[in-house]
């Protein structure tokens, strides 16, 4: 797919159960990086999310607007529903924002609230 919406990953939506639930097929990316950011981590109270990802802690990216900083992790093209669908997904500690990944590309990335 090279039509829709870049979606970078690095946490839970890397995972093949989470993807399957929430989008209903598998995603394949390219690596990536996002500089200005680093990963933190936060506790999930929503029991399906913890239930669905295995996982009571998830990473969250913070921003920190140091270019020295940075999160590897992986782009995907999602469709309009599916990232509607990924909005469902990420409980409210996250928000959705619009990012420059070092390869030059714009993407949304779940970032903490």
């Amino acid at each position: 797919m090279t039509t829709g919406e870049l979606l970078f990953t690095y946490g839970t939506l890397q995972s093949p159960d989470v993807q399957l639930d929430t989008f209903g097929r598998l995603l394949h990316g390219e690596d990536d990086v996002l500089p200005g950011y680093t990963i933190d981590y936060t506790e999930i109270e929503d029991q399906r999310v913890v239930d669905l990802s295995g996982l009571a802690v998830h990473p969250i990216l913070r921003v920190t607007g140091n270019p020295l900083d940075k999160v590897v992790g992986t782009v995907v093209w999602v469709t309009e529903a599916e990232l509607e669908a990924s909005d469902e997904y990420e409980v409210t500690l996250y928000r959705r924002v619009s990012v420059r990944l070092a390869s030059g590309r714009d993407a949304w990335v779940y970032v903490a609230n």
